[in-house]
């Protein structure tokens, strides 16, 4: 019995010193870059700190030909990863690898889709029904609604018009719109971003999209007078999108909540929950700001 007792005493001790979180275990990232009318070169980076600083990814990053390079050798290998985090938005896609990635989403992989990754591929049909929404590049009533809060429910607008605008820099609340999806669960009800650009009249096919928070593109900032979806959950075949319309630059990534809910929308999109349920103590509140260098 003494020997037992012994035997289940090191067993449970050696329990104990088991990391919780090997490398191994850790959910695979992958950032795409190398072409967008923003400043890649920066933010990227910036993202695969603020994943790596979660402790929960490994991150590699991908990086395509320059605009005007042979784009067909962009072929990164989506299937080795958990979730596709895309920084990109510039050439077309050869149709191969185009292909690759709506297979890995619907098979079951994450994606997630960063600021000016929905002004991507307005002619990619499965893309934009991955991002649900997205601006620019000539989508127009064609593309889908716009995505409008009228009397506390979300709705489709087929109004006619552009998709994709944002008014001056600024900072801005953002409202928590579901206070039970994984992402935005315990968040408070507003948050003030830091400055950012806040995208408006973004529209597309609008699937399977349920939208966690929204901020109000004021007029007097040159928005379009709505409150505008900022982050958003979407169910393609077998996997899951996250959308962030947040992430313009520097500032805007240095916020506290952006990194909060790019942990937490990275993670659900890759496993379809969240585990970093804990508020950090510096999150921002509702009139003040919180950044992180």
């Amino acid at each position: 019995m003494k020997f037992l007792f012994t035997r289940l005493l090191a067993l449970a001790l050696g329990l104990l010193l088991v990391s919780p979180a090997t490398a191994a275990e850790k959910i695979k990232a992958l950032i795409l870059d190398g072409q967008n009318n923003h400043n890649w070169k920066a933010t990227s980076p910036m993202l695969q700190k603020i994943l790596k600083e979660s402790g929960l990814f490994t991150v590699e990053v991908v990086t395509s030909p320059a605009k005007g390079g042979d784009i067909a050798q962009f072929k990164p290998n989506f299937k080795d990863f958990h979730v596709v985090i895309s920084n990109y938005n510039g050439q077309d896609w050869s149709k191969e690898t185009q292909k690759d990635l709506v297979e890995f989403v619907s098979h079951g992989g994450g994606f997630v889709s960063v600021h000016a990754a929905d002004n991507a591929f307005p002619g990619w049909a499965e893309y934009n029904e991955i991002i649900g929404v997205g601006g620019w590049g000539g989508r127009n009533e064609k593309s889908g609604p716009y995505i409008r809060l009228k009397d506390g429910k979300f709705v489709n607008d087929m109004s006619k018009g552009n998709g994709g605008s944002h008014g001056r820099q600024h900072q801005f609340k953002v409202v928590t719109r579901n206070t039970e999806h994984p992402i935005t669960k315990g968040l408070p009800p507003e948050w003030l971003h830091n400055t950012d650009e806040l995208y408006d009249r973004l529209r597309g096919p609008a699937k399977n999209l349920t939208v966690l928070a929204t901020a109000f593109a004021d007029k007097s900032t040159g928005g379009s007078g709505e409150h505008e979806p900022m982050l958003m959950a979407l169910d393609f075949g077998k996997g899951r999108s996250f959308h962030t319309t947040l992430g313009h630059a520097e500032p805007a990534m240095k916020c506290v909540g952006f990194a909060v809910t790019l942990v937490r929308g990275c993670e659900w999109a890759a496993t379809g929950k969240v585990t970093h349920t804990e508020l950090p103590k510096d999150f921002p509140t509702t009139d003040k700001v919180s950044i992180r260098e």
